[in-house]
């Protein structure tokens, strides 16, 4: 059965059928659900290139990779919980990669006027990020993945990445400890910036002075945390504690930890972002990790009925959002060692 069909048997219009399906805010609820209704009874499915004539839509979001850095366990979490919520709405995902952010502004440009997708997410915002004036200019449609200093009205969701750090940093004063080093992410973004100023905050709160030597920064590796971790550790005058933004430089900052002889928990407490991987579990480890959590999946999730949302109709004021982010305490932090 055809669009023409379909509608035929309704009694409406193409028009009116193709843009009920894809949930136009301005079709009433009861055609709408009317239209539905049908649709599961005899089957239905739209044929993607006749919806796209009848709306104006392609069915399909695009999302811009720049460089290598930008691929790992963290993205492919968030693309599952993207992805899987799209593929709900039969809506498809366009992935371009490039190596550098003027070849990622000469794509959106590419996108906007082949019109091969309806908006596209953008992700690891800079505090100055030139992307949100130039999709404005282009009227491409889009939902950021984290906030910037940019100035715009637009969607988009972040977590509180300036209190999770600040707590985290306020449960390791608390404890005892003065010398608390700070793997974080590369400076000009948005979150490292914010996780910076948590951890410059509570350290004022309790009189301590930053010392820039404790302050370490490079993608969330493995490698990173253990080369950042081994830099804190020739140190004089040592950390007592660390923070890493992820699980993954967690991991490297454990095995340099252990190859100088030291133990989590005993001799160095250690604390990490979280991103709540399937196949990594904090309390699988020795010892249990304590973590600020949140799950990177589910932003992705939250994300495309966002976007969703704002293809429907929705404000871009209306679809702003920050995320709390959860302490949670294992084994791996204590008071200093005397």
């Amino acid at each position: 059965m055809n669009l023409k069909e379909f509608a035929g048997q309704l009694g409406l219009s193409q028009t009116t059928v193709s843009r009920a399906l894809s949930g136009y805010p301005e079709v009433k609820k009861t055609t709408r659900e009317r239209v539905l209704k049908a649709a599961a009874e005899l089957g239905y499915r739209p044929n993607t290139s006749a919806l796209g004539l009848a709306t104006g839509r392609v069915g399909t979001i695009g999302i811009v990779f720049r460089g290598g850095g930008d691929f790992g366990p963290h993205t492919s979490e968030f693309m599952g919980g993207l992805g899987s919520r799209l593929q709900q709405a039969d809506v498809d995902i366009l992935l371009s990669t490039v190596d550098t952010r003027e070849a990622e502004l000469a794509t959106y440009r590419r996108l906007a006027a082949s019109k091969r997708v309806d908006a596209v997410i953008l992700h690891s915002p800079a505090v100055d990020d030139p992307r949100i004036a130039l999709l404005t200019e282009l009227r491409l449609p889009f939902v950021l993945h984290g906030r910037t200093g940019t100035a715009g009205n637009f969607a988009f969701l972040d977590i509180d990445n300036f209190g999770a750090i600040r707590q985290a940093t306020e449960l390791l004063t608390a404890l005892g400890h003065r010398r608390i080093a700070l793997v974080n992410g590369h400076r000009g973004y948005t979150f490292t910036e914010h996780r910076q100023d948590g951890y410059a905050a509570a350290l004022g709160a309790r009189g301590i002075d930053i010392d820039p030597n404790l302050l370490g920064n490079g993608d969330f590796t493995d490698e990173m945390g253990f080369r950042l971790m081994q830099g804190f550790l020739a140190q004089e005058n040592r950390p007592t504690a660390v923070l890493a933004g992820s699980m993954m430089s967690a991991l490297g900052a454990m095995r340099a930890i252990r190859s100088a002889g030291m133990t989590v928990g005993e001799h160095i407490s250690l604390i990490a972002h979280d991103d709540v991987f399937p196949y990594l579990s904090p309390e699988n480890l020795i010892p249990t990790l304590t973590t600020t959590r949140s799950s990177i999946r589910a932003a992705g999730t939250r994300i495309a009925e966002m976007v969703l949302d704002l293809l429907q109709g929705t404000p871009a004021a209306d679809l702003c959002q920050v995320w709390p982010v959860e302490l949670v305490m294992r084994s791996s932090t204590a008071p200093p060692p005397n």
